[in-house]
């Protein structure tokens, strides 16, 4: 017997008893005066006991059969092994119309064993940041390196795109690492199908922050296209600062792992074409409304030419007396400029693609030239999150060339010839 039920035995006894009127008692157990004279005729006829509930210990009359139980945890155990219990209700629902509570599939899933109940661990404080009332008033970004694939193919980088006042999808895109190229592309989808936003909060990756002390004013390449947008460039200090995207990623690499196992995707291509699909059902399920109905992205005021003029790699060099520079181990040529006096000793700016494709510009206008010598690549620089990728591509080099050796005349030798041959005339 609870403690409710022993208080009401005791008052419906004073019932009995008459030492308390029935419209009394009725009144402090909130009951009608006829549910008053059951319980004293119950009281009467089997003391105390008689007000303990009749129904304790009976399976419930909305309880599923014991078919139903058997088939949704055969189900979980053949095709949804490790989804936990909210997501695999979802699929029964979509999939195998079983329409199940997560928290009755959950508890079914931990008699099985094939849930465990995850302890929680204890939480940290951090002072809460309300959301911002518009979309597109702050988009957070961050990257996702994770095996997405799950061996089907190699591990790549997914980019995400998040609106902080709605939690809303608005980009994501498959990459093999995180690159100024990758988020610059990210960034040409968001504002194709949305428009400038007001400000984009990041970490402070290298991509979006020089992190060297001498050159904490000196921006980016992604920064540098961000300001020529008008778009605030915002860099968190810690990851709980920008929690939305953080906690986005965890539930990507849970749920977008698992729609592409079901749907037999292997590849970066055939992901980025499934994830506005993926995106549309995300949003419909935990998008929320914004405190303000306006959306705060702006138009796009740069046409396609210029928006590829922005979103590539620029760098600055000065002109020579015969308008040459050089750039990336190339000597290139200004032509088409007569003279050109007034140019000599002008700053132009460099503007390369991510295609290869390089154009000079000079306040603005485009400048034709020529390439005159041209040199060996320089190494790129990389960084903590693609020297995976960097060590993967030569190891797939090295094994489709096991047997190769520098050429007699490779360069690398060439310091050693003329001692050689001295050698030899002596």
């Amino acid at each position: 017997m609870t403690v409710k039920e022993a208080d009401r035995a005791a008052l419906i006894a004073a019932v009995v008893e008459k030492r308390v009127k029935q419209r009394e008692a009725a009144d402090r157990l909130g009951l009608s005066v006829r549910q008053v004279k059951r319980l004293a005729r119950r009281c009467r006829e089997q003391g105390a006991a008689g007000m303990a509930s009749a129904r304790r210990g009976a399976p419930s009359n909305r309880a599923f059969g014991a078919e139903v139980r058997l088939e949704a945890v055969r189900l979980v155990r053949e095709r949804y092994p490790d989804f936990g219990p909210t997501f695999a209700a979802e699929k029964l629902l979509e999939e195998h119309g079983l329409a199940l509570s997560r928290e009755t599939l959950r508890k079914w899933m931990t008699e099985d064993g094939l849930w465990r109940p995850k302890r929680r661990r204890e939480a940290r404080v951090h002072q809460r940041r309300p959301r911002r009332a518009r979309l597109g008033e702050l988009v957070q970004v961050d990257g996702s390196p994770h095996d997405w694939f799950e061996g089907r193919a190699p591990r790549c980088a997914l980019i995400v795109f998040i609106d902080d006042a709605t939690s809303r999808l608005l980009a994501l895109r498959f990459c093999r690492s995180e690159t100024t190229e990758a988020y610059m592309e990210t960034l040409r989808g968001h504002l194709a199908a949305h428009g400038r936003p007001v400000a984009l909060y990041s970490d402070r990756y290298s991509v979006f922050r020089v992190n060297r002390k001498d050159s904490e004013e000196v921006p980016t390449q992604f920064t540098r296209a961000l300001l020529t947008l008008g778009i605030e460039p915002i860099h968190a200090g810690t990851p709980q600062a920008k929690g939305r995207v953080e906690r986005a990623n965890l539930t990507l690499q849970d749920r977008l792992v698992k729609e592409m196992r079901l749907r037999g995707i292997g590849g970066m291509e055939a992901a980025n074409a499934y994830l506005p699909e993926f995106m549309a059902d995300h949003n419909r399920r935990f998008a929320v409304a914004p405190r303000e109905a306006e959306d705060a992205h702006r138009p796009v005021l740069h046409d396609a030419e210029e928006l590829d003029l922005i979103l590539c790699e620029q760098a600055t060099r000065k002109l020579s007396k015969n308008l040459t520079f050089k750039f990336e181990r190339r000597e290139y040529q200004l032509v088409g400029e007569g003279k050109g006096r007034r140019l000599r000793g002008a700053a132009v700016t460099v503007c390369k693609g991510f295609d290869g494709a390089a154009s000079v510009l000079l306040k603005g206008r485009k400048l034709a030239f020529r390439v005159l010598a041209e040199g060996e690549a320089a190494v790129p620089v990389a960084d903590e999150k693609d020297v995976r990728e960097r060590v993967d591509a030569a190891k797939a080099e090295q094994a489709a060339r096991p047997d190769w050796k520098p050429a007699p005349d490779h360069p690398w030798r060439r310091p050693f010839k003329p001692a050689a041959a001295e050698r030899a005339a002596a």
